[in-house]
C-alpha cells in the first residue's frame, strides 16, 4: 500500500491502530465508567499497548498528554459537540490547527455529520482547516457520520460508501468512517475514498468476538486500519485485546 508522505508521521508499519478518547465530550461520563474516567488510564494503556496514536480534546492534551509526549503520537480533535442539544447536529471548531500543534499534535481531526441540515456549515470549516492544515505540512482525518432525520440507516453500505466519499471530496488525507457489516461493502467504501486513506470507527461496545471479525473484514478489504475505543477501554483485559488487535492489523 503506498502511503503519501504527510501522514507517514502517524503510520506505522504501514498501518494505523489509534485509541480513541474524545468520547467524554461527546457522551458525557456516563460512557467512561470505572477505571475509563480517568484520562491518565487512557494514556498509560495506549503507551503500554504499542498504539501510534491517542485521539484526545484539547482539555485533556493540556492537563494530561505531555506526560506521554515521548510515547504515543497526538491526534487532536478539533470540533466537538454535547449529546444534550436535541435535533440534526451541528459540530463547531473549538480548536485551532496551530494550538493542536503547539499542544504536540502529529495530527488534526474533525467530525462532519453529512445530512443535518447543519452540514454546508461544518463542510466549510473543515475546507479552512484542510487549508490551513495543509500550509503547516499537518494531515487531517475526516470523521464523517452521516445522521439527521433524512438519514434512515447511517451503517448501510451506500451511506458509508457515500460518507468515504465525501472524505475524499472534501481533501481529507484519512477518512474514518463506520463498519457497514460486511467485507465486501467496506471494500466499495475504500474505492469510493479514491486516494484517501480509510479507518474504522470502533463504534459502541459489542461482544469482542464480534469486534475482532470486524476488525479482520476491514483490514481484508484494505483499510488502512482501526481508530478503537470504547472496545478497548470497556473491554476486562484492555491489553490482551489490544494485542489481538494489533496481531490482525499488522499481520493482515
Amino acid at each position: 500500500m503506498s502511503i503519501p508522505r504527510l501522514i507517514n508521521k502517524i503510520v506505522k508499519k504501514g498501518k494505523i491502530f489509534f485509541l480513541a478518547y474524545d468520547q467524554g465530550l461527546e457522551y458525557g461520563p456516563d460512557d467512561l465508567p470505572g477505571k475509563a474516567v480517568d484520562p491518565d488510564f487512557i494514556l498509560k494503556l495506549a503507551s503500554k499497548g504499542g498504539y501510534n496514536g491517542i485521539v484526545l480534546q484539547k482539555g485533556i492534551a493540556e492537563k494530561y498528554y505531555p506526560a506521554y509526549k515521548k510515547k504515543v503520537a497526538l491526534i487532536l480533535k478539533l470540533n466537538g459537540k454535547t449529546e444534550l442539544k436535541k435535533g440534526d447536529p451541528l459540530s463547531r471548531q473549538i480548536c485551532s490547527v496551530k494550538e493542536a500543534i503547539s499542544l504536540g499534535a502529529k495530527a488534526v481531526g474533525y467530525t462532519i455529520y453529512p445530512g443535518s441540515e447543519h452540514e454546508s456549515v461544518m463542510m466549510k470549516e473543515f475546507g479552512r482547516i484542510v487549508k490551513e492544515a495543509h500550509q503547516l505540512k499537518v494531515p487531517v482525518i475526516a470523521w464523517v457520520y452521516p445522521r439527521g432525520k433524512r438519514i434512515k440507516k447511517e451503517t448501510s453500505v451506500e451511506t458509508v460508501a457515500y460518507a468515504a466519499r465525501i472524505g475524499l471530496e472534501l481533501g481529507a488525507d484519512i477518512v474514518k468512517i463506520k463498519y457497514c457489516g460486511s467485507k465486501q461493502g467496506f471494500a466499495k467504501a475504500i474505492r469510493a475514498a479514491g486516494k484517501t486513506k480509510v479507518v474504522m470507527a470502533g463504534g459502541p461496545k459489542v461482544k469482542e468476538n464480534e469486534f475482532l471479525k470486524s476488525v479482520k473484514n476491514v483490514m481484508a478489504s484494505g483499510a488502512l486500519g482501526v481508530v478503537v475505543g470504547r472496545n478497548v477501554w470497556l473491554n476486562k483485559e484492555p491489553l490482551s485485546i489490544t494485542k489481538k488487535i494489533k496481531k490482525i492489523i499488522f499481520n493482515s
